[in-house]
């Protein structure tokens, strides 16, 4: 397992927690799959539902943070942006053959999952708790 979820990756919001385990199972799900040597069209299929997945939880958190005008949203959205944009650019390289799923990928996905709902997510929780966000 790459990614272990605790209860110290809670941003204290049901939504976003499910959203978040959905994540971690997800990249799991590819990690495993790209270990036990699945084929190129499955890995595909996984990276694609990961992509996918992360631009509907993204949608989530910014909804929220327009609907209670979180101060910092520009600077969020900036870092959801900018995941979509290496990941969009990793994939077409996927799906042209011209890269493969490793290790490095993977750490890269997980260590980005983790920092940012460490560093970035935990610090709107409060701020939704204190809008009757839960």
């Amino acid at each position: 397992m790459l990614i272990n979820w605790t209860p110290v990756l809670s941003v204290n919001i049901e939504q976003i927690d499910g959203e978040h385990k959905k994540l971690v199972d997800m990249i799991n799900g590819l990690n495993d799959a790209m270990k036990t040597g699945k084929s190129k069209e499955r890995l595909g299929w996984l990276l694609n539902e990961l992509v996918g997945y992360a631009g509907v939880h993204f949608g989530t958190e910014e909804k929220l943070m327009d609907r209670h005008a979180y101060p910092s949203a520009v600077l969020h959205k900036l870092e959801h942006k900018k995941f979509v944009g290496q990941v969009g650019e990793f994939k077409k390289l996927f799906d042209s053959g011209k890269a493969m799923l490793s290790m490095e990928v993977m750490s890269f996905l997980s260590d980005w999952l983790k920092n940012h709902i460490m560093k970035t997510d935990k610090q709107y929780g409060p701020f939704f708790n204190g809008k009757g966000v839960k």
